[in-house]
Formats: structure tokens, C-alpha cells, sequence
């Protein structure tokens, strides 16, 4: 049988019963979990709430700042405590956290309020994904890991393509509907997070350890970790690539490439529903790809395309950027769950398998917050369309070390050690 037809039926065999409700209760996790009902309108309902600009983006920046900064202690707290009840932790904080615009409709309850919901993600981003892939490692159903992950982000995606539009509406018949439908949701996500069963003792896994180290001592232990597994460290800078190219487009670049364009600001939202439509296809469609190819490779293709789209629309008009960003959607769709799958693989049975993703993540937002202040000066100086293509030109070279250091340490690893064959 040829070799992509045994993945494709491998890949159609269907879980254990115990698996595929970890699956189903990480699906309900992560789309009630990351459904923030007031993204769409959060600006104006801080300008309502009497907020000026300078409040706004000031509390803004200090939720990056506190994201990053609670990335590494929430890591510990994953790995000293277990994933499962960390995840449970940050849906309690989620919860609180919408509560509080409600309570205390001012510049210091939204500043509260983000800092919470900082706490939260922080709590949640590196433990989900431990979780799930240890849970899965435990049953020996590995190989639905990638998929897994596709579908919990392409559910999450299509709710939000299903409820945002209904916030407008919502919120005119009470204003602070957004948030407290969103305090409902992150209450939902903590039902889906205490019905996960615990890990036992994953196959050539470790449990948490007895002795409790310190920060220092435990931080020492997880960088040992990162310094053994040698492919850790270039896979986690590939995916920098993912990261920012989505961050920065979805985030930074998104309004200000249209309006370049001449689309009028009452289309946005339609653009960015299609867009999320893409990445929804692209992230339950993973397999597709993986059959195909290795899981380095995608994601290297993956990245290149990201860039390349981009690049793409400098040279076309209003209907070629819209399409160009949706192939950028779908690209990026399909590349975030195989990433994932590279980066818990690279990483060997450690009781610091959080810390570890929490590096990542503040790597990640580390590089994002570089290339805003460089998106910045090119907008500033009017150099959009140089912005895109000197970022394509950047990305492809970043990914072409990065493959050299891989395929390095692939032969190093071939290679037989002295007075062997």
C-alpha cells in the first residue's frame, strides 16, 4: 500500500471511546474558552464608558507587557500543579475577569479587567496543549494529536464567525450583554475543564516531581531540557514565522492594507469573516497535507506561502488582496496544529512541558512586538507595500537557516558514533 494511503486510512481509524472524549471535551474547552463576545466592540464600549485613546491603548500595552511577564510563573504552575488543573484555574480566571467591566465600568475595571484576562490566557496557553498531547501519548493515540488540535481551532473559529455578528444586536438590547455572554462562556469552558480526566503516568512520560524545586532551580532543569532536545530550539524559531506573520497581518496590517487598497471600513468586518472562514477550512483540514509531506516541511512551505501572499498584494487590486489574504488564512490555518505537533514532539518526557510551551509563547510575542515598533516606521514613512515585501524576503531567510540547522542536526544524528559500524 502506497504510503500516503496508509496515512489517509490511519488517520480515518477511529479513537478509543476514553480518547475521543478528551477530544470532545478540549474542543468545548477551546471554543468556549477563547470566545470573547466583546472583541468587536470593546473600543467603543470603553469610548461609552467615558475612556479616552491614550486610556485605551495605554491599557492595551500593558496587557501585552503582562502576558508576557506572567508567561514563565503560570509555566511553573502548569508543571507544578498539572495541566488539567491549570486550565481549570485560568477558565475560573476568565470568568472573574469578564465580570469586572460590568461591576466597574471604568479605566481601572478595564485595566483590571485585562490584566485578569492576561492572567487567564497566560494560565491556559502553554497547559491546554500539554494536556491534550500527554493525554494522547498516554492512550498511545498520538497520531490524532494533529488533528485534535485542527479541530478544537476550527470550531473555535466558526463560533466566532457565527457570533460576532450578533453582538451589535445583543448589545442594544443590554449593553453589557458582551461581556457577561462571554463570562458564560469562560464559565462553560471551566464545566469542559473539570470533566477532563487526570493524566495518569504517560508512556515514558514523568509526573510532576515529589520534591518541589525552586523557581531557579526548576527554571535551570527546564532550560538543561531545551539545551538536550537540539531540534527544540530551531523548530520553536520556525515558528516565530507562523506566529508573527498571522499576528502582525490579523492585528497590525489587516485595516491599514485595506484602506491602502480603497476598501471602505463598513467592508472590513466582511473581509475578516472570510478570512476566518479560510483559516476555519485550513485548520480542520490539516491531514490533507500531511500526507503529503513531513511536518517540517509543510510548515516551511506553509510560512513561505504566508510571506509570498502578502507580498502578493502590492501587486494587485481590492479583489486580488481580498483573495490573497484568505490563501493567507487557509495557509495559516493549516500550518498552527502542525507546529504545535512539532514543537510537543521535539520536547522529551520532562515534568516541564509547560514551562517549555510558555517559552515559546513569549518568544513569540517577544519577535511581534520587535516587528510592531519596524510596522510602525514603515507606516509612519508611508512604505507599506516595502513593509510586505521586505517581510516575505526576511521570512524566506530566516526559514532557509533554519531548515540548514534541522537537516545539520538530522545527519549529526545519523551519523554512527566512533568504533561503530
Amino acid at each position: 500500500m502506497p504510503i500516503s494511503l496508509r496515512a489517509r486510512v490511519k488517520r480515518r481509524v477511529r479513537p478509543p471511546a476514553a480518547v475521543l472524549r478528551v477530544i470532545r471535551l478540549n474542543n468545548g474547552f477551546q471554543l468556549l474558552f477563547n470566545l470573547l463576545w466583546w472583541m468587536p466592540v470593546f473600543y467603543q464600549y470603553q469610548r461609552q464608558a467615558g475612556l479616552s485613546d491614550s486610556q485605551i491603548f495605554g491599557i492595551q500595552s500593558v496587557y501585552y507587557v503582562a502576558f508576557c511577564l506572567l508567561e514563565i510563573p503560570t509555566g511553573f504552575i502548569a508543571d507544578r500543579i498539572g495541566q488539567r488543573r491549570c486550565m481549570q484555574l485560568g477558565a475560573a480566571a476568565m470568568t472573574a475577569a469578564n465580570l469586572l467591566p460590568v461591576v466597574s465600568p471604568s479605566f481601572a475595571g478595564f485595566m483590571a479587567h485585562f490584566l485578569a484576562v492576561a492572567t487567564a490566557r497566560s494560565l491556559v496557553s502553554g497547559a491546554s496543549s500539554a494536556y491534550l498531547y500527554e493525554y494522547l501519548h498516554e492512550h498511545a493515540a498520538d497520531a490524532h494529536y494533529v488533528q485534535a488540535e485542527g479541530t478544537a481551532r476550527a470550531l473555535g473559529l466558526w463560533a466566532k464567525i457565527a457570533c460576532w455578528p450578533l453582538v451589535g444586536m445583543v448589545m442594544h438590547v443590554r449593553h453589557e450583554a458582551p461581556y457577561v455572554l462571554t463570562a458564560l462562556s469562560a464559565l462553560g469552558s471551566l464545566t469542559c475543564a473539570a470533566a477532563l480526566p487526570a493524566i495518569a503516568a504517560p508512556h515514558g512520560g514523568v509526573h510532576p516531581p515529589a520534591k518541589r524545586d525552586g523557581l531557579l532551580a526548576s527554571g535551570r532543569q527546564a532550560v538543561q531540557v531545551l539545551g538536550t532536545a537540539r531540534s527544540l530550539g530551531p523548530l520553536m524559531v520556525q515558528g516565530v514565522a507562523v506566529f508573527t506573520l498571522a499576528r502582525i497581518c490579523q492585528v497590525n496590517l489587516f485595516q491599514p492594507l485595506l484602506l491602502e487598497k480603497g476598501l471602505p471600513v463598513t467592508d472590513h468586518g466582511a473581509v475578516l469573516s472570510a478570512m476566518t472562514v479560510a483559516e476555519a477550512v485550513g485548520s480542520a483540514r490539516t491531514g490533507w497535507l500531511r500526507s503529503r509531506t513531513s511536518d517540517t516541511t509543510a510548515v516551511t512551505v506553509l510560512s513561505v506561502v504566508m510571506a509570498l501572499t502578502l507580498a502578493a498584494t502590492t501587486l494587485t487590486g481590492k479583489p486580488g488582496t481580498v483573495l490573497w489574504l484568505c490563501v493567507f488564512a487557509a495557509a495559516a490555518g493549516l500550518a498552527y496544529p502542525v507546529q504545535r505537533n512539532l514543537i510537543n514532539a521535539a520536547i522529551p518526557p520532562t515534568p516541564y512541558r509547560a514551562t517549555l510551551l510558555s517559552v515559546e509563547s513569549i518568544v513569540d510575542r517577544g519577535v511581534c512586538a520587535l516587528v510592531a515598533l519596524a510596522v510602525g516606521a514603515y507606516l509612519a514613512a508611508d512604505r507599506l507595500d516595502a513593509l510586505l515585501v521586505h517581510a516575505a524576503v526576511g521570512t524566506c531567510l530566516l526559514l532557509l537557516v533554519v531548515d540548514v540547522v534541522l537537516a545539520r542536526l538530522r545527519r549529526a544524528g545519523r551519523r554512527p558514533e566512533a568504533g561503530q559500524p
